[in-house]
């Protein structure tokens, strides 16, 4: 399949990103590129210097809030994407809101237990919506253990076991494999039977 076909059968699709950190901000410009049509990334943080290790962010933009950066950096790229951007804690409800129509939802979250909470809504909430998880990624090397698991609704893309600490810090090139493959996975979705 040509791009010029990619791009046509993206463009009316929707993705939600919750979180706008490494995983995030990375998927949500992998999405841009390829030409997916709408986005709506979450996220309530600002950008500190740490998150430049690995984040779509750039030095002039620390202190400034993650989501409606993200926009604007995503505009950079493909002004012609509807990014929709909230500043917002994200907790069941509001997923629930937020999200009902996307075709798709990535979760990139850093806690566990936002992991599980987004998990659980959309699973139990949302039955006809997929979501795509980011975990395990912790570290350097072994990139071969990087994978792409699926479970029913729930694909996982990671390793499943190396857990962010202060000794397996979350370095670019492991996040970035990740993010990547959320992406690949969300386009796999969105693109499936197409080939």
């Amino acid at each position: 399949m040509k791009f010029e076909e990619i791009k046509l059968l993206l463009g009316n699709k929707t993705v939600g990103i919750a979180g706008c950190g490494g995983l995030g901000s990375n998927c949500a410009v992998a999405l841009a590129r390829v030409g997916v049509g709408k986005l709506i990334i979450c996220d309530f943080d600002i950008i500190v210097e740490s998150n430049l290790n690995r984040q779509f962010y750039f030095y002039n933009q620390i202190g400034l809030k993650k989501a409606p950066t993200l926009k604007a950096n995503i505009h950079k790229i493909n002004p012609k994407i509807d990014v929709i951007a909230y500043n917002i804690k994200l907790d069941s409800s509001s997923i629930v809101a937020l999200f009902r129509d996307c075709d798709v939802i990535v979760e990139a979250f850093d806690r566990a237990d936002m992991k599980q909470m987004i998990l659980e809504t959309v699973l139990v909430e949302m039955p006809n919506t997929l979501i795509v998880s980011g975990i395990g990624m912790a570290g350097w090397g072994n990139s071969n253990t990087i994978r792409m698991s699926q479970y029913g609704k729930l694909f996982i893309c990671g390793d499943g076991v190396s857990e962010v600490s202060e000794e397996e810090p979350p370095l670019s090139p492991r996040v970035g494999i990740v993010a990547n493959m959320q992406a690949n996975t969300v386009l796999e979705i969105l693109l499936k039977d197409k080939k």
